[in-house]
């Protein structure tokens, strides 16, 4: 394109002292036209001051989790393309102009980098075995893949984040940014790059079980949502099978002997079964309202210009 660009570097971060600086200079020497935003997550220690020092942007979000910086950041910040990545000095810098060109000569709306380990301690068992399983199941529900659901390094156009509902607050706003585009079915690619260890002072905020509990819960809600009838369907048929169950043996036996013995079963079998008819019609009546909230959501995200000019 023959005019620059402005492109906004996005970087979450909480404690991040060690890596910080690395971040940052790392991103500003990649190219001339971005400016990089650092928005501290109430750390405790000098995060702001070397932020600073190395010439970022420093904004401030007090309500601690990710999801909330992201909401805070991209509500802020107008740019022609905004560059999502963590800010511990584990994503390659080099990947960037890749990731911003793949979008701009597809006119793609999310280029997600997908993670190649460089390290064997840089991505832990537990986060791979889990970043696949979520990235199935995402797979499953809304039938186009995504290798790296869980992936902090992002490049997304202007009216992608600009019609990002950005509902989470913590770090299941990566699973969100992928199952927005998937549930609009917007232009999205991934593109390899270097996952590396983290430097030796800076930890991991990220909990294996705790917040893989908490990306399965909004991969669940996400589907309540934007799949009403898969989801209430499938409920329907776990109650219509477990009703059977419950039930067989009541009406074997009344065939037998011409008495109901166990009436609370009989009863309790039978609730189950209009239970599963009315979860079949919640799902069919909810279909109909996510289909209009889907239209509503394409119809603003195409009133926004791809670019800021």
């Amino acid at each position: 394109m023959s005019e620059p660009l402005d492109i906004a570097v996005i970087v979450p971060c909480f404690n991040e002292e060690a890596a910080i600086g690395s971040v940052i200079d790392g991103f500003r020497s990649a190219r001339d036209d971005i400016t990089v935003y650092v928005c501290d997550n109430a750390s405790t220690d000098n995060t702001i001051q070397v932020a600073k020092q190395h010439g970022a942007v420093v904004r401030h979000e007090p309500a601690r989790g990710k999801g909330n910086v992201v909401r805070r950041m991209f509500a802020d910040i107008d740019a022609d393309i905004f560059v999502m990545v963590d800010g511990d000095d584990t994503y390659d810098p080099g990947a960037l102009n890749e990731m911003i060109n793949v979008l701009l000569n597809e006119r793609c709306d999310l280029v997600t980098g997908r993670r190649i380990e460089q390290h064997e301690d840089a991505y832990r068992f537990g986060h791979r075995f889990g970043n696949r399983l979520l990235a199935t199941i995402t797979t499953l529900l809304f039938g186009r893949k995504s290798v790296d659901l869980l992936s902090g390094y992002r490049v997304m156009s202007r009216r992608f984040v600009k019609s990002f509902p950005a509902i989470s607050s913590g770090f299941e706003i990566e699973t969100e940014l992928t199952i927005h585009a998937l549930s609009l079915n917007l232009p999205m690619r991934e593109v390899a790059t270097a996952y590396k260890e983290r430097p030796a002072m800076s930890e991991s905020k990220l909990n294996t079980y705790r917040d893989g509990v908490r990306i399965l819960s909004t991969i669940l809600l996400f589907t309540k949502e934007e799949r009403p009838f898969l989801f209430f369907s499938g409920l329907a048929v776990f109650l219509v099978l477990l009703s059977l169950g419950l039930g067989i043996p009541v009406t074997l036996e009344f065939f037998e002997t011409g008495l109901v013995e166990r009436f609370p079963t009989a009863i309790l079998s039978a609730s189950i079964m209009l239970l599963a008819f009315l979860s079949l019609t919640t799902g069919m009546v909810l279909d109909s309202v996510a289909r209009g909230r889907r239209e509503t959501k394409r119809l603003a995200y195409l009133g926004l210009s791809w670019l800021k000019r």
